[in-house]
This record gives C-alpha cells, structure tokens and sequence, in this order.
C-alpha cells in the first residue's frame, strides 16, 4: 500500500502547489490513499468549510491538522463534523472533533489515521504518550495499519513519542515547524519516521510568512499582522510503503517537488 503524506498546506499558494503536483505524484507512485495536514490551509490559519471542499476534490482523501485549527471560529463546527477532518486527539473530553479515525482506499484497505499535538512549547494539553496508548488500541482493534501526525515543536518530543510507539503504529510523521527534515528512517518494528514533513507553501519566505514580515517582527518585537508569502512555491511530503497485512513500514521517501 502506497500512502502520501502531504505536508503543512500555507494558504491559498499552499493550495495552489498541491493543485499543480498531486495528480502527477499519484499517478507516477501509484498511491492509494492521500493525507495532508491542512491547519493553515485557509488564509494562513485554520481551516474552513469551503477549502475542505477544494481539498477533497483535488483528491485529499483525510486531514489532519493542529493548534490552527481552532483559528476560523466562524467555520469550525462545520468542519470538525466532517469526517474527513481530523483535530488533535489530545484535546480535553468535550472539545468537538475528533482526533483518530478509520479511512478506507479504493482497494478497500482500511487505515487507521490519529492525530496528537505536542506539549513542549505548546499548549498544556493531555499527555499526547499516553493518548496514543489508548487511541492506538482502539485503532488496531480494526486495522494494523495506523499513521501518526505529530503535531509538535520540539525535535526531541516528536522523535521521543516516535520511538515510544515503534512497533506499535505503521509511521509517526512530525508536523508543525514547516521546515522539512532530513532524517526519514525505519525504526524497529517497520515504524517509519520523520522529524518534519515540512511544508507546502513559498519557499521565498519564513514558513509560509513574507520575509519581510517576519523579519522585521524580529527586529523590533512587537506585534504584526502576517502575510502569506506567494512567491517561488513548492509541495513537501512524505510517501510511505505500508504492508497491508502486518501494518509494517518497508520504506519512506522524502519529495520535494518545485513550482
């Protein structure tokens, strides 16, 4: 089984560059099941109804997403009630949404997908470890193969957790930072990893922001409105070679494809 794991989408050039990459890499990889992190999808910051939509029909099968989501308040009933969508499961009971699912491909393979958020320069959520131990189970009660978005800032949480679930899950993939990492591997048990996923956006910017934006709220330190940067995009992912019947990883390859 072929899945691609499109990184962090950055507003409407994010968008833009996953419209013009993603049939091609589905066809030359002959790729059965298509999951892109889509907090920052709409406008920069969170993510809406419509653009849900535009999603799906540019072939997106399952979203992802972290602490964004939560960014469009006017739209964000209607999209944690879609299915599709998918928030971090490490959200105290009662946040609406939900943080693990079930997604079938076409062949009619089952993949189970859970979302968690970090806490190391994040917010203070439930423990993600342990949230994974029990959503984990719950997922391998129907399917054994099961992808991670890890939704974190720091390197040494995500490939913590990463090492905590190997064996256990098909790949843990690290979002958030936009910055794609170079350190994709299989760890024991056929669990495959990577730090970052990175970002689908303008290269010629600070993660998706106008450089001189970010720049100058650097300089000065006070409050600016962000831009998103337009300019010189590409699409980073991840594609995962996944063994339908034991739920083991055989290989993980980094893209990187340019506008």
């Amino acid at each position: 089984m072929n899945i691609l794991f499109v990184g962090d989408i950055v507003g409407r050039p994010g968008r833009q560059a996953l419209a013009q990459h993603l049939n091609r890499l589905v066809d030359s990889h002959l790729i059965d099941l298509v999951v892109a992190n889509g907090e920052n999808a709409a406008g920069g910051f969170g993510l809406t109804a419509d653009v849900v939509r535009e999603l799906r029909d540019l072939g997106v099968d399952a979203i992802t997403s972290g602490n964004h989501i939560w960014d469009k308040k006017e739209a964000l009933e209607q999209v944690l009630t879609d299915q599709r969508v998918l928030r971090p499961g490490n959200y105290p009971e009662g946040v609406a949404g939900r943080g693990a699912g079930i997604f079938t491909t076409p062949a009619g393979h089952r993949v189970g997908i859970l979302n968690l958020e970090g806490r190391v320069f994040m917010a203070n959520l439930e423990c993600p470890f342990r949230t994974a131990d029990r959503l984990v189970e719950d997922l391998r009660r129907e399917t054994s193969v099961i992808l991670v978005d890890f939704h974190a800032e720091a390197t040494s949480e995500k490939i913590a957790l990463a090492h905590y679930l190997a064996g256990r899950v098909s790949a843990v993939l690290g979002t958030h930072t936009h910055v794609q990492t170079a350190d994709e591997r299989l760890l024991a048990g056929g669990t495959a990893f990577i730090t970052d996923v990175g970002m689908t956006g303008s290269r010629d910017s600070v993660i998706g922001i106008r450089k001189e934006i970010a720049i100058e709220k650097f300089l000065k330190q006070v409050p600016m409105r962000f831009e998103i940067a337009k300019k010189d995009c590409m699409l980073n992912a991840v594609l995962l070679d996944i063994d339908e019947g034991s739920g083991q990883a055989r290989r993980i390859e980094r893209i990187q494809a340019l506008a």
